[in-house]
């Protein structure tokens, strides 16, 4: 088996999932990733959202770039434009890079 080195974690798992309509759309189902300029969890970490535990499946790196309308509709969002219009808001003076490298977290409900 293969162990794979990750970064160290730039902020604790808690802080993974935080807005309320990204809480709602993970609890539904419907958000299954959650990208990020650091590392917040590893794979096997759960964590809980209204009482709701969830466990990371997976850690890669990947490019704004390689994002796909897939991609945003697991993150929660109906097409990626959707997603980078939200993002471009969120993070005021920031321009949308292809290149920039971003940590993607997958995750599921906990069996």
């Amino acid at each position: 088996m293969t162990t794979i080195d990750y970064p160290t974690k730039s902020c604790e798992i808690d802080r993974l999932v935080t807005h309320p309509k990204l809480v709602e759309a993970t609890l539904a189902g419907r958000k299954t990733e959650q990208r990020r300029d650091g590392v917040y969890a590893y794979p096997g970490e759960t964590f809980e959202l209204e009482g709701v535990e969830f466990t990371v499946t997976g850690l890669e790196q990947k490019t704004l770039g390689d994002m796909t309308d897939t991609d945003a509709q697991a993150e929660g969002y109906p097409s990626m434009e959707m997603y980078k219009g939200l993002i471009l808001r969120m993070h005021e003076g920031m321009k949308w890079n292809e290149n920039h490298k971003v940590w993607v977290h997958k995750f599921e409900k906990s069996a």
